[in-house]
This record gives C-alpha cells, structure tokens and sequence, in this order.
C-alpha cells in the first residue's frame, strides 16, 4: 500500500516537474519572440521609415533648386531687357541729335568722352549764334540776362532740342568766358552736357556735347 502511495506521489511530483520545466520553455520562446519581432519593428521598421523620407527631402531640395534657379533666371532676363533699354535710348538720343546736325550741314566728328556718364562726345563746325552784346564781356548767369538767352540758342542749336520741350537742369563756368551746361527734353529721354566759349561781338559758340546716360544734376534739384 504503501509503495502504491510513494508511486503516486512520485508520479505527481514528476508531471509537476514537467509542467513547470514546459512552462518555463514557452516563457523563453515568447521572450525570444516578443525581442525579435521589436528588433524588426525598430531596425526594419526605422530603415524603412529613412528610405521613405530620403525621395520626399530630394524632392523638396530639387524643387527649391528650380525655383531659385528660375528666380535667378528672371531677374537676369530683367536686367538685360532694362540695360537693352537704356542702351536704345541712348543711341536714339545720338541719332536725334546726329541727324539735327547733319540736316544743318554740319560734319560730326567724334571725340573722347570726358567721364563714364557719357555715352558719345562729338564736335561739329557750328558757328557763334550771335550777340547784341557789345563791348568787354563779363559772363552773366542771371536767368533771363542777354547771356542767358543766347546761351540757350546756342545750346539748342547743338543739341537739335526744341525750345517747347527743354529744361536747363545746370549752367556754370567752364573757365575763361566759358560755361558748361546740362540741359534735356522735359522727359529726360535725351539728356545733354554742352560746352561752350565766347567769342567777342559773335556771341556763344558750341564747342562740344557730350550724350548722357543719366542726369547727374537732377538730385540737386
């Protein structure tokens, strides 16, 4: 009887055993598992995730590159059609004012530009316009003097200007019995730098023109 009981109890002891030592295999194997499957999910997974993000950030990078690139791009073509522009005005100005001359019978010559505000100076045979000046000759800048008067004949015979469509931005000496004037069209599309020398009891001659770019009296205006 007694070793019936010693049996049983072994029995139990060696299915208890068993069941403990299967439980813990499974305990392991799950343990394992649940390490693999967050090794996937972190190293796979995040792998993933860059190789997604790496054509969207190339994307973005090539788009901001075009557009800089058409940005600069447009501002180039501005710059040009502006200095295209300014160009043509220019030499309208210098064929306005060649034709003026060739039309009065005068021959042009072409002479160096005092600055790098001067498009083209030339010279040409004009004569004195005249004067009911007479005796010695002081200069007189006073607007509305006799000077004054003849010195714009002069300036619009050399330039070809007309005397409805002129502004005198600048008038002073240019040295003994000479003066220098900046002189336009009310639109400043032709602008003028216009040397002149008196010529006692023949009045103020033309010397010289020189074509502008820009104004450069207009700021002391």
């Amino acid at each position: 009887m007694r070793d019936i009981e010693n049996r049983t109890r072994k029995d139990k002891y060696e299915k208890r055993r068993k069941n403990t030592k299967s439980t813990s295999i499974l305990i392991v194997v799950s343990v394992i598992l649940v390490i693999s499957l967050i090794s996937v999910f972190v190293f796979g997974g995040g792998n993933n995730e860059t190789v997604d993000e790496s054509p969207q950030e190339s994307t973005e990078n090539n788009t901001s590159n075009d557009s800089e690139e058409v940005t600069i791009k447009e501002e180039e073509t501005s710059q040009q059609e502006e200095d295209q522009l300014l160009e043509d005005d220019t030499q309208n100005e210098t064929d306005s004012s060649e034709e003026n001359n060739e039309e009065n019978g005068q021959d042009i010559e072409q002479v160096e530009p005092s600055d790098d505000n001067v498009s083209e100076a030339y010279t040409a045979d004009w004569e004195p316009v005249g004067t009911q000046q007479e005796g010695p000759h002081t200069v007189d800048y006073n607007n509305g003097s006799q000077d004054r008067l003849e010195m714009k004949e002069a300036i619009l015979m050399a330039t070809g200007l007309s005397e409805n469509d002129y502004h005198e931005w600048w008038i002073g000496n240019g040295g003994n019995q000479k003066v220098i004037a900046t002189v336009s069209d009310e639109a400043q599309s032709e602008i003028y730098r216009v040397y002149l020398s008196w010529r006692d009891n023949e009045g103020w001659q033309p010397t010289k023109v020189e074509v502008l770019i820009e104004n450069d009296w207009k700021k002391y205006q």
